[in-house]
């Protein structure tokens, strides 16, 4: 039987992450939100060690350890909020933790602080072989090949004209432009279904069949409102890996390398670099199919064959490639439902041309850019009242303010309803409503009462 880990935070997106992580070494991963769940699982699981975040919505991660110490079950704390010298200290000497990582920490570092904790297995008579390793292709089940069209429009998006590029983890270049605008694409027009041929009445009713979602098997849960939770979940753990989306036959990958995400891939039609470069307005329609022409004669990229055509300057390749990861990164902040899957190969690794997302600001800027008014309206209450949080996924140095949302900030300290601040900000009202979800979405705000 593989060893059971349990794992305790509030956080459900690192908390599947972190279960992914322990799966993939062979060990059973027993989920918990709450201290008082973690310390019934305890009882029932008796895992062979555990992972505890210090500050829990119901107790503090100390009484788990408490107890577990009392099990005789090794444990390591995580924390957002304790940190330095001292509380490390204080962890190992008062509460007998075998470890204290600090978020973000290296989810490498973390399993191997977990594999020490696990006394090793006795060696069999006959071992088995170990399973063969799949492809990264075969592991992301992601066909880029196959481009599909869009189900429902496209919708516009202005993209800064600053695009910084990374190359081992490290600022390599700095391109600036204009402010360039996606234009939108409407969904192609389908033909309606063929009407169905009568029914004699000696044929039976048509049986209704199940339909099956297309796409990815077994995914690792359901995109809801969740993404910037998903894209923190890598941040916090420095995991390198990858964040597939999937809604409809739609599907996108961000590919994230030691938590920052740096490209992104995906099947659909405007996705692609011509369509793109004729939604910024860099070619017409009528050019780009002369190069896809061309490029499906020759085998060519759809970048040389516009650079040979005289219409794509090569220093300008280097930009554009890099605007068009953008807007698939911050497209799929506009997606409310689908599935999403994460995968820990590294295929970041193979892309020549990797750009810097800080995700503090990629989810800020997601939720200004692609959350409508009315998602907003859903999601924040002219009532509620936001103050800061006592365990941020981020420090407020981290995000990118403007000058009124710098201002309006220190008013945010619970006294004031949403609807309050919106007067006092003089702005647009869904413009204050995506600063300040912006901010809840990176934990450095909460509703008070939560």
């Amino acid at each position: 039987m593989s060893p059971k880990i349990l794992l305790v935070d509030d956080n459900q997106e690192l908390l599947t992450l972190l279960a992914r992580l322990m799966e993939s070494e062979g060990w059973t991963a027993i989920q918990a939100g709450k201290g008082r769940v973690a310390l019934e699982k305890l009882q029932a699981e008796k895992p062979a060690a555990a992972i505890v975040d210090v500050l829990l919505p119901d107790m503090m991660g100390y009484d788990v350890a408490h107890g577990l110490k009392n099990a005789g079950v090794p444990f390591i704390f995580m924390t957002g909020v304790f940190k330095g010298g001292r509380a490390a200290t204080d962890a190992r000497t008062l509460h007998g933790a075998a470890g204290y990582f600090e978020k973000p920490f290296e989810a490498r570092k973390l399993l191997e602080a977990v594999r020490a904790l696990i006394p090793a297995a006795p060696p069999s008579r006959a071992a088995p072989a170990p399973a063969p390793r799949r492809p990264a292709t075969e592991l992301t089940d992601f066909d880029v090949e196959v481009a599909v069209e869009p189900d429902e429009p496209v919708e516009a998006m202005e993209l800064t004209g600053r695009v910084v590029l990374t190359e081992d983890g490290k600022v390599s270049a700095v391109l600036r432009g204009e402010t360039i605008t996606a234009g939108p694409m409407a969904a192609p027009a389908r033909p309606p279904p063929p009407p169905a041929p009568p029914r004699t009445a000696a044929q039976p009713p048509p049986v209704a069949r199940e339909e099956r979602p297309k796409g990815p098997l077994e995914p690792s849960g359901r995109l809801a409102e969740n993404l910037p939770e998903l894209i923190t979940a890598f941040y916090l753990a420095q995991q390198t890996g990858e964040l597939t989306l999937q809604k409809g036959k739609v599907k996108k990958s961000i590919f994230f390398e030691r938590g920052l995400p740096c490209f992104a891939i995906s099947n659909l039609i405007a996705d692609r670099f011509g369509p793109f470069l004729v939604r910024v307005g860099k070619i017409t329609n009528a050019q780009l199919e002369l190069c896809q022409a061309a490029a499906d004669r020759t085998g060519r990229r759809t970048g040389d064959v516009l650079a040979e055509m005289g219409l794509l300057k090569e220093t300008e390749k280097l930009y554009y490639v890099a605007q068009q990861v953008k807007a698939i990164v911050y497209s799929v902040f506009g997606w409310e439902e689908g599935e999403y899957r994460l995968h820990f190969a590294d295929r970041a690794a193979q892309e020549a041309i990797k750009i810097d997302l800080h995700p503090a600001n990629l989810i800020t800027r997601g939720v200004k850019k692609l959350y409508k008014p009315e998602r907003l309206y859903r999601l924040l209450s002219p009532e509620d009242r936001l103050i800061p949080s006592p365990q941020p996924s981020y420090g407020l140095h981290e995000v990118e303010l403007e000058g009124w949302e710098a201002g309006l900030l220190p008013k945010v300290d619970g006294t004031r309803t949403v609807a309050e601040l919106i007067h006092l900000a003089g702005r647009p009202e869904h413009a204050v409503y995506g600063f300040l979800y912006g901010l809840v979405a990176l934990k450095i705000l909460d509703r008070t009462g939560t």
